[in-house]
Formats: C-alpha cells, structure tokens, sequence
C-alpha cells in the first residue's frame, strides 16, 4: 500500500471526524492503517451523495440516486481486484480484501446513502435505527472485522457501538440536518412534541427539540452499555482505542442535553483536554475489560436480523 493512499486516509479524518481521529491514534500501526483507509472510503462516499468535501458545504446533487449507483458499481470493481483510480476506492480495495470485510457490509453500508437519496421518512424509533444501522451500525461491523472480531456477539456489540454513534450524531446535527431538509428523528417523536417536521429548524421549537434530543441521547445509553461487553475480546490497543471514541461520542451526547434548547449555537464536541481525560479513562475501560466476564444482550436491543427479516436490504 502507498504512503500517498496513507497519507489521502489521514487527511481525511483529520477534516472529517475530529472525535474519531483522536481514538484512532492509539490503534496499532497496522490496525490504525487499517482503520483509517476504511473511514476514508466511508467518508468519501457519504460526500458523493450530499455534495459534500470532507463532511462540509452541502450541497446536494440533482441525481443523487444515480451516484448511489456509481459508488455501488465502483465497490463491485474493487471487490473484484480491479485497478481503482479513485483514492478513496483503491484504499477500500486494499483494506476489504486484506481482512475479508463481507460485501454484505459493505452494500448494507451502501443502502444507508441510498435512504438519504430518496429522502427516506422516519415515523418510529425503530426506522431511524435501520437507517442508524446502514450508515454507522454496518461501520462498527466492518471495523470490527479489521480488528480480528469474528464472534457473532462480538460483532452484536461493535453493531450496538455504531447505533449509539449515529444517535448522538444526529441529536447533536438535528437543526443542521433540517436546513438541508434531512429529518431523522422519528416523526412521531416530533408530533408528541408540538413540532411539525417541515419546521424543525427554527428557533420557536428549541425548547421542545431540546427534549427530543434528551430522549435520543437517552435512547442511545443501552447501546453505549452493550459496547463495553464487545471491548474485552479486541486487542488490548485496539479496545483501548474503541473504549476512547466510545466515551468521547457519548461525552458529545451529554453535552448536548447540557445546553439543552442552546444545543444548537454551536456544534457541540469536546475539547482538547476533554478529549485527553477521556484517552485516560478509556484505557482504564480497556485493562477492566480484561477481567471482566461479558453478560447477554439485552433483548430489547434493536438488531440487524430481525430488521433483514422485515426490510429489503436497500429499499
């Protein structure tokens, strides 16, 4: 692999996610390159379709449809062992065939953009959680996979890690995404609160998206706690790594229910020496996780499965 792919990965997370990449330092080498050749073919991807550079400027092409198509036909070809053109692409290619990353992950992952596309409605919890899985759910199984994970319950939690990532995400995006005209808290949600889905972004509802935020970032907690019973079978670097983003991100989700209807004056994260706390208190989970015995999932958890068994993957 070329430094020049290493060097397009890093730059692409250092713009596009400034929580992850803080995590994904204290990968291993091999595992960190990995890791970030996966996130940069992710990335790219999620820019094709909101005409986006690095997570940035929205702007959204008239046939984002056919894009979906394009990046689908392009990831059949790396699959294949063609020669990829496209940065983005020819890492994927290196890290999907390197670790035997399923196609399945990958197209489900696909299938995420493909709902943003066809401006995808969400009326119920759980529909935002399909989509949760598709773009950050599927994520966490594909990474899992570059760590070594093979375990079905394994890869339960690194699914579960990848729901509640989503989740803050879009408690913390919820007035940005609206502006573009993307709404992914569920419909019925914002009908109990008096706030109507065309008028989510202004200002007379913050009070009562406040509460809708609150509940999604409650929503995700169970999801934080599976992930932790996921730690303990990955590397010890790697765990450490993976039990960092978790805290940063779930640190993201508090704060957002902090600031309450102020939520959305300015993207909320987490500061440098925040960041650093956490890196500590996350090895902290890592070396606990080595002594401590993984309980069930809890049943009421949403799963892949049972949604494959109701929905066209894609649809």
């Amino acid at each position: 692999m070329s430094e020049a792919l290493l060097d397009h990965a890093t730059e692409t997370i250092r713009v596009g996610s400034k929580s992850f990449a803080a995590a994904a330092k204290l990968f291993d080498r091999d595992t960190r390159r990995s890791v970030l050749m996966l996130y940069a073919w992710c990335r790219h991807c999620d820019d094709v379709v909101d005409g986006q550079a690095l997570g940035h400027n929205t702007t959204a092409p008239a046939d984002a449809a056919a894009q979906v198509e394009r990046l689908r036909n392009q990831t059949l070809s790396a699959y294949a062992g063609e020669p990829q053109s496209a940065p983005a692409f020819a890492a994927f290619q290196d890290v999907a065939l390197r670790h035997a990353i399923s196609p399945h992950h990958a197209f489900d992952h696909l299938a995420g953009f493909a709902m943003d596309a066809a401006d995808a409605r969400y009326e119920t919890i759980d529909d935002t959680l399909r989509y949760c899985y598709h773009v950050a759910g599927v994520v966490g199984l594909m990474m899992a996979s570059i760590m070594g994970a093979r375990d079905a319950a394994v890869l339960d939690r690194a699914c579960d890690l990848g729901l509640a990532f989503q989740l803050t995400n879009i408690a913390r995006d919820i007035v940005e995404d609206a502006c573009v005209g993307r709404v992914y808290v569920p419909a019925g949600w914002l009908r109990e609160a008096g706030i109507p889905a065309a008028d989510v972004a202004h200002e007379r509802h913050r009070a009562a998206l406040a509460r809708v935020a609150a509940r999604l970032v409650d929503h995700a907690e169970p999801y934080y706690d599976s992930a932790m019973d996921g730690v303990a079978a990955l590397p010890l670097r790697s765990a450490w790594a993976i039990a960092t983003a978790r805290r940063v991100y779930r640190e993201i989700g508090i704060e957002v229910k902090r600031r309450g209807a102020r939520a959305w004056d300015a993207r909320a994260g987490t500061s440098r020496a925040t960041k650093l706390r956490l890196l500590a208190l996350g090895g902290v989970d890592a070396l606990a996780s080595r002594f401590r015995k993984p309980g069930a999932r809890p049943t009421g958890l949403w799963h892949a499965a049972r949604h494959r068994a109701t929905h066209a993957v894609g649809a």
